[in-house]
């Protein structure tokens, strides 16, 4: 089974490199972008697709699944560690961008106080 693309959780992103990137908002498939778990508790049908026919030219296809020897519960864990990861390096992250943001708005300030004479 592949991902319940009708689910109101899925979203799909298409790069302008091409790339499309296929998952659940809620972070409730950790097999994705190939399948969502089969008895997912948070499935609901969206709305604004039902009762609607898709075209063949709306999606491209998903490679194939990659072999894997890992079980479904270890990479649910490895993907919950790398959130953590992710979540704790986050915070420090914004708080710099918006020091540099800070100091080039201040730069780009000081610029203009010469053509106010």
């Amino acid at each position: 089974m592949g991902m319940r693309e009708e689910c109101k959780h899925f979203q799909s992103r298409t790069y302008a490199s091409g790339e499309v990137a296929r998952f659940c908002v809620l972070g409730n498939a950790p097999d994705q972008p190939w399948s969502c778990p089969e008895n997912c508790l948070t499935y609901e049908r969206r709305f604004a697709d039902v009762g609607w026919v898709h075209g063949s030219l709306v999606k491209k296809p998903v490679e194939s699944a990659p072999e894997s020897n890992v079980p479904l519960e270890d990479r649910r864990e490895i993907l919950d560690q790398a959130s953590e990861i992710v979540n704790a390096v986050a915070p420090e992250m914004f708080e710099e961008r918006r020091r540099e943001l800070d100091e080039l708005a201040k730069r780009e300030h000081r610029g203009w106080r010469f053509w106010r004479r």
